[in-house]
Parts: structure tokens; sequence; C-alpha cells
């Protein structure tokens, strides 16, 4: 089969190599499409894991064939794996801390080598503890490209389940690429109020049309000041940092009022410093916290928003490519021009 190698130094190389072998409680899963997401993207820009390895995890797929013992699916049936599930067991598991939990961390979706997602390639092979809690099911009509964005999806509905934005509520949503306007979608389901920043006017626009009242070129409005205008003076109650820049989380908090919850979503390297006054968190009694990947509790939930078109998440993918053109896809991703969004490799 054909799959994306991850070599080393930033370089990706599109190869043959061997078809997973599958056992028992294992399937092996036909790749129908594949989103790149920035978490792989940060691996392979800044090489944060030893090579080879085959990336990419928000993946959609037909069972190609079942282990001895699998009995939650057969071939043929469509279906979204993650890649994750937590043992269910554990301290953190008990606290619902699951991305915390050392089951959850091992990574059980390969296309080969150490395992790393798999899905940037033409068959991958699910391990025996993702099978029984780690597939949806597809229902027909459902596209590939569209069951792919369960995943990222799931990521976002726990985090906004852990905000629990209301609605009288101001939401501040910082970022406005893919990640961003799946907040901006899912925060207008709860009724709150939103506004959106983005350098790009296309993401604004899109922001406005899923649910934000007002969305800003932040390198061109006085941020602190358009929120407080909408907020007879206070801030933002609530402040979501979909990004990551220089600067960014400064901004959140200068923009948002006392006691207000600030959600750091996209903070996830370790070479990320930030720097915040500590009376604007202790003696203005902001709370600051990180939310990261997904929660085996909104899998079901997830999915349903997503196949049965509650948010419109197809309306972000605006490039399919094969395994082929995947470069130019990684390139697109990390440096986007003002029309690109959400890219999906169609292996």
């Amino acid at each position: 089969m054909k799959a994306a190698v991850y070599r080393g130094q930033g370089r990706v190389s599109v190869e043959p190599v061997p078809v997973p072998r599958i056992g028992p409680g294992e399937l092996l899963l036909r790749v129908e499409a594949c989103g790149i997401c920035h978490t792989d993207l940060k691996k392979i820009e800044y090489d944060l894991l030893p090579p080879p390895r085959i990336f990419g995890h928000e993946t959609a797929g037909i069972v190609e064939r079942v282990g001895e013992g699998v009995h939650e699916v057969r071939p043929g049936d469509r279906v979204v794996v993650f890649h994750h599930v937590p043992c269910l067991e554990c301290f953190y598991c008990r606290k619902k801390l699951y991305a915390q939990c050392e089951t959850y961390k091992r990574v059980g979706v390969t296309a080969g080598w150490e395992p790393a997602g798999g899905g940037f390639a033409q068959y991958v092979k699910v391990m025996d503890w993702i099978v029984p809690r780690g597939l949806e099911r597809v229902p027909d009509g459902v596209p590939a490209e569209r069951a792919c964005l369960v995943e990222p999806v799931n990521t976002c509905l726990k985090a906004v389940a852990q905000l629990d934005p209301q609605p009288d509520e101001l939401v501040a949503i910082l970022g406005q690429g893919p990640i961003g306007l799946i907040f901006t979608m899912l925060v207008h389901l709860r009724g709150s109020r939103i506004v959106a920043t983005d350098r790009i006017e296309r993401r604004r626009r899109l922001a406005l049309r899923f649910g934000a009242e007002c969305a800003w070129d932040p390198f061109v409005v006085d941020l602190e000041a358009e929120v407080r205008n909408l907020s007879d003076g206070r801030g933002a109650d609530v402040v979501i940092v979909a990004a990551s820049a220089p600067g960014i989380v400064e901004q959140a908090v200068r923009c948002s009022r006392p006691g207000s919850r600030i959600l750091l979503f996209a903070q996830t390297s370790e070479r990320e410093r930030i720097e915040v006054s500590g009376a604007a968190i202790c003696k203005e009694e902001r709370m600051l916290f990180g939310c990261y990947s997904a929660s085996v509790d909104l899998q079901r939930e997830s999915a349903e928003l997503v196949f049965n078109g509650v948010i419109p998440v197809e309306e972000l993918i605006t490039h399919r490519l094969p395994l082929d053109r995947i470069g130019e896809g990684i390139a697109l991703a990390l440096h986007p021009d003002g029309e690109s969004l959400k890219i999906v490799v169609l292996p």
C-alpha cells in the first residue's frame, strides 16, 4: 500500500509500505478520509518524535477485515476510529481526566512502525483495546470527509462542556481556523453571544455566518476596547484561545473581565511560554485552564452532531487531496492562504 512516511527533519515521503497484519481482537480499516490536524503538523515541523512514523488520526474508513473475537463490526461497515481510548478504571479515569490516563496515552491505530495514528495511508490496523470503545458507525449517505471530522468536534465539545457557556454570557473566541470555527458553531448552540478574531478575512466572514455577532482582525482593532464596548465596560465572560501565537494568551486575559473563564486549547508545545500578571489571575479571580484531546463520554454525541448535520462542519473543508499530494496539503495547512481551511486527505 501507499503511505506518507515521516522521515525526520520535517520531511514526509509517500512510499510503499506493507499492509498491516492484524491479530485477534484487531481489525484492518481501509482509509477513506483523514483530516490534517495541527497536532500532527507540530510533530512534523518541529521533529517532536523520532522517525519513521505514519501520522494522521482524524480517520474514517471501511472495515476490510476483522480478527478473531471481533463482534462489534464486520467487513463492509463504515466507521470513524478514535486512536485513543481510556481504561475507565484508573485514578484519572475516575476523575474523568481521560487524556491523563496511561492507557489513553497509548496510540492504538497504526499503519506501520511506532503507532502514530496511521491515517495518512491506505490501510490502518486498529488494535484490540481500541475496537470495543473507539469506533463509531458512519450512517449511509454521510461522506467520509465529513465523518472524519468527528474526532476534532469531540475535542471541542469536551472543552465547551467544561467551560459551560451560558446564554447571558459573552464569549470571545481567539482564532477562527477550523478548530476556532467549530468552537463558534458549538458555542452558538449554547445560545451565548460570540465575538471572534482572526487575521484572515474569509475566516471572519465564516465566523459571522456560524453565529458570531462581531469578527475582527486583532492586528487592526483594539480588541480590549471593542469587547468592553459590548459588555458594559467589563470584558468577556469567557475566552477560548483557539490559536497559538505570541502574546495571544496575554491578549485573552486583557479582554476578559474579572472572574472570567479562559480556556487554552492550542497551547500544546512544551516550548511555548506564557507570562501574565499574577494579580490578573489571583486578585481578579480569573480561572485559567487547559483542555486536551477527546472524551469517550462525548463520543456518541459528537458523532451525532456531525452525522446529522447539526453543525455544518463539511463547509470547513476547502481541499480534498489524494495521498500523493499530502506534501502540498501539509505546506498549505502550515501556511494557510486567504481561502484554505480544513484539508482532508483521500488515500
